[in-house]
């Protein structure tokens, strides 16, 4: 007879034999169309690193050696010249004697305008933009939809447009040939950072908004220790953009700029091209100057380009 109180036997379950992982867990292989897709990508990026390179080697050629090797690769006649002339450590005689023009550029010098008048901008345009985003995105008020809208217009005009009532302006405040003339313009608000942020405060909780009110909390109490602490991704991708954007500026501080003292970098390039020797462009100072100008840009974007897409991205803007 059977004993009521043994444990039921049951059959064991067969043990499924461990062999190669699932097809998706697999490496895949190298297609003839992935093959294609990378074969592809390399040569965009070979495309866009290119330009950056000849520049590189330019700047790293000699200049007068230049013309006899215009088609070589790598540098012609190796000198550091020309990041000798834009940096000031060349004499007169010797920048001549390498093919430059002699005159001395005060480099350090419009790098500390361009700094000042790009963190200006920076500052101001996300300080103020956010307020105005703020705004058009939580306060109730007559006809925000329309002003809204009526903002938002000014992305469909050429920015050249305003360049002569803004020159007129700063004239007759008297800040002609000044950085605050320089940054000015752009220094409160533009609609592309008002929209920009605005999508993000759309996005942010009401319920969290609505307690710290009940709790007796003003709107601009709210706005400082509330809002902006929660906004700092998209606050910090629009001043980098914005840094980007006022550090390459070159036609407005072209047009209110007349001497060195509110000559920004990109407006220095220019008078360093126009001072030209005899024997043509000195092209191996003009692209180490470029390089130099261009390369805190570069390592700015590099460092914060995943922020920037990611930022981006979540605002809605495609």
């Amino acid at each position: 007879m059977t004993d009521p109180t043994a444990a039921p036997t049951t059959d064991p379950q067969p043990v499924p034999a461990s062999g190669p992982t699932d097809e998706p867990a697999r490496r895949r292989r190298l297609s003839p169309g992935r093959a294609l897709a990378w074969l592809f990508m390399i040569l965009v990026i070979l495309a866009t690193l290119f330009p950056f390179y000849w520049m590189l080697r330019t700047a790293l050629s000699s200049n007068n050696a230049l013309y006899s090797g215009s088609t070589d690769l790598l540098p012609v006649g190796f000198s550091t010249g020309g990041f000798e002339r834009v940096f000031g450590s060349q004499t007169g005689e010797e920048a001549i004697a390498a093919g430059g023009s002699g005159a001395s550029i005060p480099f350090w010098r419009y790098l500390f305008n361009s700094v000042v008048v790009a963190t200006l901008v920076t500052a101001g345009q996300t300080f103020f933009s956010a307020m105005a985003a703020y705004a058009f995105a939580r306060l109730r008020w007559r006809h925000r939809e329309k002003v809204f809208a009526f903002f938002l217009a000014g992305l469909m005009i050429p920015a050249i447009f305003t360049f002569l009532p803004n020159f007129v302006l700063i004239k007759q405040l008297g800040l002609i040939d000044t950085l605050l003339g320089v940054a000015l313009p752009t220094m409160f608000m533009t609609p592309f950072a008002v929209f920009f942020l605005r999508q993000f405060f759309l996005g942010l909780s009401r319920e969290v908004e609505e307690a710290a009110l009940v709790d007796g909390a003003s709107k601009v109490r709210v706005f400082f220790q509330l809002v902006l602490p929660m906004s700092v991704a998209p606050v910090t991708t629009l001043a980098i953009l914005t840094y980007m954007t006022a550090w390459n500026d070159y036609f407005w501080p072209l047009m209110v700029s007349y001497t060195d003292a509110s000559r920004v970098l990109t407006v220095g390039l220019g008078v360093f091209k126009s001072q030209a020797p005899q024997t043509g462009p000195d092209w191996a100072g003009l692209m180490a100057a470029t390089l130099v100008a261009a390369l805190p840009m570069l390592l700015l974007f590099g460092v914060f380009a995943k922020r920037i897409v990611n930022s981006i991205g979540f605002s809605g803007i495609k």
